[in-house]
């Protein structure tokens, strides 16, 4: 099983990475969040890795941490769930969102990912929110996963696309972790109607 690879970044792309590792191509799948905090192409960088064996396939999928990793390894345990979806829940919703959703039972945040339906969700909430717990170094949430949550939800009712006002939010606060929840949608409201 290969843990992990570190080497060149040859070319890169939102779902897919090639690797040069001592001039041997690795093509990697990942999730937008990990190519979001992937350096430029030519550089050097180390990704987690999961090898899906199947009948007609071997698929290398890349993670940028090992907390990343373990909920894809969750993710593909559910019922339903392979690693394309898992791929995709996770270029969907960052890691302490997704945990935050199945402990609290936020239903209607998990089907917000694109490729999760009602059933899929309430399956993953039966089946992982008992084993989520130990994926983040934080053992307590803060109290902006509420603000932020509730500021998303505001914002795709009012039919803003849950991606892009997930990452306007997760800007904002990152500058402004105080802010109120008002303030908050104003300001991301302001931005997405720029």
């Amino acid at each position: 099983m290969i843990g992990y690879l570190t080497g060149k970044i040859i070319s890169k792309k939102p779902t897919r990475i090639l690797l040069d590792v001592n001039g041997v191509g690795y093509i990697l799948n990942i999730s937008v969040n990990t190519f979001e905090k992937l350096p430029d192409e030519n550089s050097i960088t180390s990704l987690y890795t999961y090898l899906a064996v199947r009948e007609d396939s071997l698929t290398l999928f890349g993670f940028s941490s090992e907390a990343e990793k373990h909920m894809f390894e969750l993710l593909i345990s559910v019922n339903g769930i392979g690693p394309k979806l898992a791929q995709s829940v996770l270029s969907g919703i960052q890691i302490d969102d997704l945990k935050n959703a199945l402990i609290t039972g936020n239903i209607n945040r998990i089907i917000a990912i694109p490729g999760i339906g009602r059933k899929t969700a309430e399956r993953m909430m039966l089946d992982l929110k008992d084993k989520v717990d130990a994926i983040s170094e934080e053992r307590e949430l803060p109290a902006s996963f509420k603000i932020k949550d509730d500021a998303i939800a505001a914002l795709t009712t009012l039919g803003y696309n849950s991606k892009t006002a997930d990452k306007i939010i997760r800007d904002i606060l990152t500058a402004n972790p105080s802010i109120q929840i008002e303030e908050l949608i104003k300001q991301a409201l302001a931005q997405l109607n720029k």
